[in-house]
């Protein structure tokens, strides 16, 4: 595969993760066989494996083993996985389309549904706790206290409170952007540094890929609120216009959809600019937040 194949590259690594998840995921023989089929039906064969991505792009900078990134990957690709089956049930989002095809809780029930979600948070620390080739303990200690940080009530969970507490109001953008910052860019976030930490990040890199996550979280935000108003059904794989539908503040509805446009153009450039300094080691990293804002679902 040539250097600058991202194409190739990226479909190399999102085929690596779903063979690595398929290995990682509970056999849905294996009892209690209707939650195992649960959780393998939330994980496999969807998806475009972005969190993934960002995380061999960036343990790749680093001179990670690709088996250590391995684990990495799938552990921020199961508490995302774990996140999508609770947000849509009927007390949260109350969704019934996710990837194409019935969500979670309409295929198997809520109950079951809930569970998935719990079982796929805990398997994903399981994955961190795996021997990690290269990553000394405490490397990996800090690994782990870092996806429990970008995924708990200062991360991911506490963005989502925020946004079910703000369905209806009139945010900020400052209000707005602090939600995101939580809810979607705190494990794009983490994803970076995951991977990062596999390897040997000089200080200096660390800060940069820190900046570029923080980045690339808030714009693949802007770029979500854009597809929702504008893309369909059936080219999301997911139901069009729910936030409209149930009064979510989004960039779009705050800024209109030409600044939104303009604020995904700045934070891509913002993104471009953090990755300077890191040479060409840092090209899939720059391809990948390409991919972001031009992806279609």
């Amino acid at each position: 595969m040539s250097a600058n194949d991202f194409p190739g590259w990226m479909t190399a690594i999102q085929h690596r993760t779903e063979t690595a998840l398929e290995a990682r995921l509970p056999e849905a023989t294996l009892a209690p066989q209707t939650l195992h089929e649960a959780m393998r039906y939330a994980v496999l064969e969807g998806g475009k494996r972005v969190r993934a991505l960002l995380t061999h792009a960036a343990g790749e900078l680093t001179g990670a083993d690709p088996a250590a990134l391995d684990a990495a990957a799938c552990a921020v690709e199961l508490i995302h996985a774990y996140s999508l089956v609770h947000d849509d049930m009927p007390c949260m989002d109350d969704d019934v389309l996710r990837r194409g095809k019935p969500t979670v809780h309409v295929q198997f029930g809520e109950a079951t549904a809930l569970l998935t979600g719990d079982a796929l948070q805990t398997q994903a620390f399981q994955c961190l706790t795996e021997p990690l080739p290269g990553v000394a303990s405490g490397t990996q200690l800090e690994m782990v206290a870092l996806l429990a940080l970008a995924s708990g009530s200062r991360g991911m969970a506490g963005g989502q409170a925020i946004d079910l507490a703000s369905v209806g109001k009139a945010l900020t953008r400052e209000e707005l952007e602090y939600m995101h910052i939580h809810k979607t860019g705190a494990l794009i976030r983490a994803s970076v540094l995951l991977g990062a930490m596999c390897g040997r990040p000089a200080d200096e890199a660390t800060a940069r890929l820190d900046r570029y996550g923080k980045l690339v979280g808030l714009l693949f935000q802007v770029v979500d609120d854009i597809l929702d108003a504008e893309s369909d059904t059936a080219t999301l794989g997911k139901t069009a216009g729910k936030d409209a539908e149930h009064d979510k503040p989004t960039y779009v509805s705050l800024l209109g959809m030409r600044e939104a446009r303009t604020l995904a153009d700045g934070l891509l450039q913002e993104a471009h600019g953090a990755l300077a300094p890191l040479g060409d080691g840092a090209r899939r990293l720059r391809a990948l937040a390409d991919f972001i804002v031009h992806r279609k679902f």
